[in-house]
């Protein structure tokens, strides 16, 4: 397997191959390791909302091996301030995101592919365009802020319509912010990475 620590190279392979890898590591993690690594994604999370204090953000709810753990909109909109919008995607047939209001764990619904998303009713797919904080998951990101997602290209459809001076912030653990992932022109670059041990990184994006 590759070793994707900070100082690796991930180039050597496709898209696919870097992918399955990646998710091999992650499915690797013991309990203890997830939950430690969740809880430290989001402390640092907490501070970033606090300091920003957004009207408008987003998040999703992590499944699986995925950093932030499951609890991480409750944990984001009690970072929020009075009145502020957390916002969650909502999966569309043709793989791009709706988004709609979270509303607590009891309002989530179980979609496709093991994700949970929001009951209530849907924004549509520009109200990310609104939002001041979006955060993201990834498999991996490297130092110019191209992300690796799962293949579907939802998220780089909507970073798309992210205005530019809005904070984009991509989820990891340890070892997944890399020297440099294969890139597509679709490809839309994040502005930061959040990790357990090294916290919030800004980057160069391309």
């Amino acid at each position: 397997m590759t070793d994707f620590s900070d100082e690796a190279e991930a180039t050597s392979g496709t898209k696919p191959r870097t992918r399955a890898e990646l998710l091999a590591r992650r499915r690797a993690l013991g309990a203890v390791e997830r939950a430690a690594a969740a809880a430290a994604v989001g402390g640092t999370l907490v501070d970033l909302v606090r300091r920003l204090r957004p009207r408008r953000m987003t998040g999703y709810v992590p499944v699986g091996s995925e950093p932030g753990g499951p609890d991480l909109p409750e944990v984001l909109r009690g970072a929020l301030p009075d009145g502020a919008e957390l916002l969650l995607p909502v999966l569309l047939a043709d793989l791009d995101l709706d988004w709609a209001g979270y509303a607590g764990p009891d309002a989530l619904v179980a979609a496709g592919r093991g994700m949970r998303e929001p009951a209530g009713p849907r924004l549509g797919r520009a109200a990310v365009a609104g939002a001041e904080l979006v955060v993201v998951p990834a498999l991996a990101v490297d130092r110019r802020g191209i992300r690796l997602g799962r293949g579907g290209g939802s998220y780089d459809r909507a970073l798309a319509r992210v205005p530019a001076g809005a904070w984009t912030v991509a989820l990891l653990h340890d070892g997944e912010l890399v020297d440099r992932l294969p890139a597509e022109p679709h490809d839309r670059p994040v502005r930061a990475v959040v990790t357990p041990t090294g916290g919030l990184r800004e980057l160069t994006t391309a």
